[in-house]
């Protein structure tokens, strides 16, 4: 099998040559520019080259061609058109990370420091807005600076926190629908499409750190305490952008089609370590409906399987996720109660598609020994593998400061369990590029 075709096989819960896996094809299934910077000194040595940030608010970096055929990897991101903090990845310039780490961003990412040292990251790159980021000093991502105004009850307006939700643009369109194109007839990777504007209620989202000037509701809290406070507020926002998403899946239909083997609908969080963030009822009142409709009409439309991403102890929703039509569940939190792997596998295994935890990033791969990760990815493989319906990545993205050793132990299970030897891969490359 060629990568797309074992994507295709395992998603579809049918037997797969060995298991497919991804990093760096969405924003929640990425490795920090660091790690990916320290991969490619030990795999590839010799080279100078800098490892690009495409996803500035988690510092994600770029699995260059190279380095993706060297980890053996299977699936190609195409990620929305522009950041989390409104600017487009290009016209790269160097930038040093705390660490040390030259790496390069965007031309707009720009950053001050405050009396602190901390960085400070701008909404479109204007230094004559509010800073919208902040990243403190020796850190390795952005947190977001909220920016709330003061809210009257008597005054709240629903379009205030519809603001960025719209129609596509044509430039939009054509810019999925090239990167599909591309990928499709230039690779044989599985194709995963991050698809805008459906991610309902994800509190990543809701504080817009694109917008300069964000209106309505955008303090975490305080959209926590809406749900129930002001739950018709909250209902009335998810109504119109279902209304505008439901178009837009239209739209992205029509002009890629077939060619996008996944799309990532919703990173909302409904867990937490402990248990359910809220009550499953709340889910089925408040989310359900609008997963529903959107699953409803990307099967109808289409052959894409649709990807859910929810952190935490999940278990409680499972069944409600899968009536509502998702076919795929990451990040996988095993850490988290009642997310015991044997139990999901094979209480769940049967219809929904486990993407993601191969290695808990909270204790294990960070703080583990090298034996201890590598015993930990074989057992998830062992687990997560049977009878197909798995893609192999860790629990949510691997952060730039992992060490070393325990990242190449992971990729080394992996390999050893598909039973298949990259090292020819490494040596054909680097002979290629002595050439």
């Amino acid at each position: 099998m060629h990568s797309r075709q074992r994507l295709k096989a395992a998603i579809n819960h049918q037997s797969v040559d060995r298991v497919p896996i991804d990093f760096g094809a969405s924003a929640v299934t990425g490795i920090g520019a660091g790690a990916v910077h320290r991969l490619r000194q030990a795999l590839l040595p010799g080279e100078h080259f800098k490892v690009k940030v495409i996803e500035p608010y988690q510092m994600l970096g770029e699995i260059d061609e190279i380095l993706y055929q060297v980890l053996g990897l299977d699936v190609a991101g195409i990620f929305s058109p522009k950041t989390m903090f409104g600017f487009k990845n290009e016209r790269w310039k160097p930038f040093t990370l705390f660490d040390g780490t030259e790496v390069l961003v965007p031309g707009d990412f720009n950053v001050t420091r405050d009396k602190n040292n901390d960085l400070l990251i701008y909404p479109e790159g204007d230094l004559a807005a509010l800073p919208r980021g902040r990243m403190p000093v020796d850190g390795y991502f952005f947190d977001t600076i909220i920016q709330q105004d003061p809210i009257e009850n008597g005054s709240l307006n629903p379009e205030d926190n519809l603001e960025e939700f719209s129609l596509l643009s044509d430039d939009d369109i054509n810019y999925f629908k090239k990167h599909a194109h591309m990928l499709f007839n230039d690779t044989e990777a599985g194709i995963f499409m991050s698809l805008p504007g459906l991610a309902f209620g994800d509190i990543a989202l809701v504080p817009a750190p694109w917008l300069k000037n964000p209106k309505g509701i955008r303090d975490v809290e305080e959209w926590y305490v809406s749900t129930l406070t002001r739950r018709d507020y909250i209902y009335t926002i998810f109504e119109k952008q279902c209304e505008i998403g439901l178009k837009n899946i239209d739209q992205l239909a029509e002009a890629v089609g077939d060619l996008v083997d996944v799309v990532f609908v919703t990173g909302t969080d409904f867990g937490t370590q402990k248990g359910p963030f809220i009550s499953p009822q709340s889910y089925r009142d408040l989310f359900f409906p609008f997963h529903k409709e959107v699953n409803k009409r990307i099967h109808s439309k289409t052959t894409w399987k649709t990807f859910i991403h929810s952190c935490g102890s999940v278990t409680a929703f499972i069944p409600d996720f899968i009536d509502a039509g998702f076919d795929i569940l990451n990040p996988v939190q095993t850490s988290a109660e009642g997310m015991d792997p044997e139990f999901l596998k094979k209480e769940f295994g049967g219809d929904m598609v486990f993407w993601g935890g191969g290695v808990d990033t909270q204790k294990t791969l960070p703080f583990g020994t090298p034996e201890e990760v590598y015993r930990e990815v074989i057992t998830r493989l062992e687990i997560f593998s049977k009878d197909s319906g798995y893609v192999f990545n860790s629990i949510h993205n691997i952060q730039s400061n992992i060490p070393i050793k325990n990242l190449l132990s992971m990729f080394q299970a992996v390999w050893d369990f598909n039973g298949f030897d990259y090292s020819g891969i490494i040596h054909s490359i680097q002979k290629k590029e002595d050439q």
